[in-house]
This record gives C-alpha cells, structure tokens and sequence, in this order.
C-alpha cells in the first residue's frame, strides 16, 4: 500500500513539474511581451501593449511574416506529398532495395540541421554557380523539404499501420476503379494521419532557423528576422513576435488532437 500510495503521488507530481519546466519559459516570454520599458528586466516596472504596435508596424516583419508564410506553405505541401508516397512504399509495396530505401528517407534526420544546411548551401553554390543565379527562398524550399519529409513519411505511415485492406477489396468488388479507391477509400480513411502531418511539416518549417538561415540567401523569414533583430541587442519586440506566434500554433495542436480523438471514436465504432 506504501509504495502504491508513493507511486500514486510521484506520478502526477513528475507530470506537474515537467509542465512547469516546459511553460514557465513560455509563460515568462509573454509576461515580458506587455512590459512598458524599452529594456527586458525582472521586476517588469508596467504593462503595456506598445511593443505588438511597434512590431505590427514595422515593413520588416510584415516581409519576413509573407516570405515565411510562403516558404511554409510550399515546403508543407511538397513534404507531405512525398511523405504519402513514401509511405505507400514503405507499407504498401514490396521490392528489392527496400530496406535501403527506408534507411536513406532517415538520412536526413541524423544530420545536425546546421550541418545539414552548411552543406546544401555548398552544394548549391554550385549549383547557383552554373545557373547563374543566387541562393533565395526556392533553395530554402528544397532545403526544408529534404528535412521535414522523413517526418511526413513516419506519421502517415503510423495512420497507415493496421489499415483495414478489406474495405479497398469491398470497393474494387463493387466496380470501383483504382483510383476511386484511392481518392474515395484510402485517402479519405488516411486523413487523420495526412493531416497531422502537414501540420507537423508546417510547424517545423515555420520555425527552422538553421536551414533558413543557411539556404535563404537574402530573403528574410522571421527566425532570421529575429536573430538579426537580437544580435544587436534585445528588446520586448521579439516577446511581442513570439507571442503572436505561439497562439496559432497552439491551435493547430488542439485541432490535430481533436481529430486524432474523433478518428479513434469512429474507428472504435466501426
């Protein structure tokens, strides 16, 4: 009885102190977000809302805001398509190479993301040298889209786990071309897990700083906006910025959690 009374209260406390660990940052971020003085201090000396005006105000941010609004969006979508492709391959089809194959779509997740990006800048500075063109947001595009992809590959693959094959064959029997059953069986059952992973990708390309900073040449995104802004010294805009950010991708955490929870009570159900 002791020692279930003990883990009883271990488990919760662990679960209470974790939470405070990981949020009292984030929780001291925003408090610094409305302070009134130009400088981050502890006492905060008032509250104000001047530093979301000054930053809803400045041109740099509204570009680096579009330039990685853009550069998200189109690596979510290219990542994610190859991530549902990878994954009929590494579950669905069977060929010689393949245990190959799902070594190399890791690949990418050994590297460091500096040392990843230091050596796609190199690769395509030769590239850019024969093309006669410079580094931008299409370079940070394929950058980030060689590092988000094996994380697309590995959550559609988790959706893909288990899959009821069944309900394809029932779909072919009732007359249902192939590409019936894919658009209205498979993808459809599937899209929890592509869901997920777009927003998954989208999070890990929004906020990548590495590769960005690496690939992007002189477009700005609003990491490399941040640390331009803090490598000459720190100021209660970027609070202001990280709040603004962190609303909406907490979010888009609630959504996917809420339709992971309705896909298992439909799963359950069937």
């Amino acid at each position: 009885m002791r020692k279930r009374g003990l883990i009883d209260f271990l488990l919760p406390a662990s679960v209470v102190v974790v939470l405070v660990f990981f949020y009292i940052p984030i929780a001291t971020l925003v408090l610094f977000s409305f302070t009134s003085s130009r400088f981050l201090s502890w006492p905060i000396p008032g509250f104000s809302l001047r530093w979301y005006g000054e930053l809803l105000a400045d041109r740099n941010f509204w570009a680096a805001l579009t330039n990685s609004a853009v550069l998200a969006a189109v690596a979510t979508v290219l990542a994610t398509t190859l991530g549902i492709l990878g994954a009929f391959a590494w579950m669905r089809w069977r060929f010689r190479c393949q245990r190959a194959f799902q070594v190399l779509t890791f690949a990418p997740l050994l590297f460091p993301q500096l040392l990843l990006g230091v050596v796609m800048l190199l690769w395509f500075s030769v590239l850019a040298g024969w093309l006669n063109t410079s580094p931008g947001l299409w370079s940070a595009v394929i950058g980030h889209v060689v590092y988000i992809t094996p994380f697309a590959i590995v959550i559609v693959s988790v959706q893909m786990y288990g899959f009821d094959t069944s309900l394809e064959q029932a779909a072919e029997d009732a007359g249902a071309s192939r590409w019936q059953v894919l658009s209205q069986v498979t993808l459809p059952l599937l899209w929890p897990g592509i869901f997920s992973a777009l927003i998954f990708a989208f999070l890990l390309s929004w906020g990548n700083f590495y590769i960005t900073y690496s690939l992007s040449g002189s477009a700005r995104t609003l990491p490399t906006y941040v640390f331009s802004g803090i490598a000459v010294g720190s100021s209660p805009i970027y609070p202001a910025l990280a709040t603004l950010t962190f609303a909406p991708a907490l979010v888009l955490i609630v959504i996917v959690d809420v339709m992971r929870r309705r896909a298992a009570r439909r799963r359950a159900g069937a």
